[in-house]
């Protein structure tokens, strides 16, 4: 079951600063520090995370979407796939399960665990019971936890940011990311205090502003605090909450 909890203080097991070789928290749990800082718990990709650089989600799984189902009723706990995906264990727990088209559409349910597959069907376990049943006309999306197997933000946006690295985590290793209150951030270009800082579509893990005026679809991340001259690090007011 789904467990709701407050903004109270919370016991952290794990430093902001601190990497580890396996999990302390569960994968975007909300922290807080008392100068108004918020982060979040996050697993590192195939690839070492580097400190003060914008942080994504893992790629997209275009072959993980709009998958046909079976019919499931109401209370069930498990959702099963028509359609044959490639998976391996437990590659999407703590992820989520998108009720996308049709009977059902508009839920999402939080995924506890699957069994590996090889182009075969596949049982989505759930951690809550379904609300509204679900026919064969239903298709689901497999999202992974964005907090899972982060990757430094690249030019071409292949998923959401997910907050900015405080500190170089190993690859696969878990730590905090950062994603409110002033962060220390990679400009591209020269940032302009009190302007928008959005995900740079020419550096890898880097902000920069459209003054340009072209209209570009790029995601933002906060406000330059100060200005910052280009390829140096700056204080930007994260607004990844």
């Amino acid at each position: 079951m789904t467990e709701l909890t407050g903004t109270g203080p919370a016991v952290v097991a794990q430093g902001v600063y601190d990497e580890n070789s396996t999990a302390q928290h569960n994968l975007g749990e909300l922290v807080h520090t008392n100068d108004g800082r918020a982060f979040r718990y996050c697993k590192a990709g195939g690839t070492a995370l580097v400190a003060g650089k914008l942080q994504q989600s893992s790629a997209e799984d275009t072959g993980d979407s709009a998958l046909a189902i079976a019919a499931a009723a109401a209370d069930a706990v498990a959702i099963v796939t028509t359609a044959t995906v490639t998976v391996t264990a437990n590659q999407y727990a703590d992820g989520f399960v998108v009720i996308s088209d049709d009977a059902g559409e508009g839920y999402m349910y939080s995924i506890s665990s699957h069994a590996a597959a090889t182009a075969a069907v596949v049982t989505i376990n759930l951690a809550d019971p379904i609300i509204t049943a679900l026919t064969t006309s239903t298709t689901v999306d497999l999202i992974k936890n964005p907090y899972d197997a982060v990757i430094v933000n690249p030019t071409t946006i292949t998923s959401a940011p997910a907050g900015v690295a405080v500190k170089a985590i190993t690859a696969a290793y878990y730590g905090w990311l950062q994603v409110s209150g002033v962060c220390s951030v990679l400009g591209d270009g020269a940032l302009t205090v009190g302007t928008d800082v959005v995900a740079s579509d020419n550096v890898a893990g880097a902000v920069e502003i459209t003054a340009d005026g072209t209209p570009e679809i790029l995601s933002v991340v906060g406000t330059a605090l100060t200005a910052c001259v280009d390829t140096e690090y700056g204080p930007v007011m994260l607004k990844l909450l």
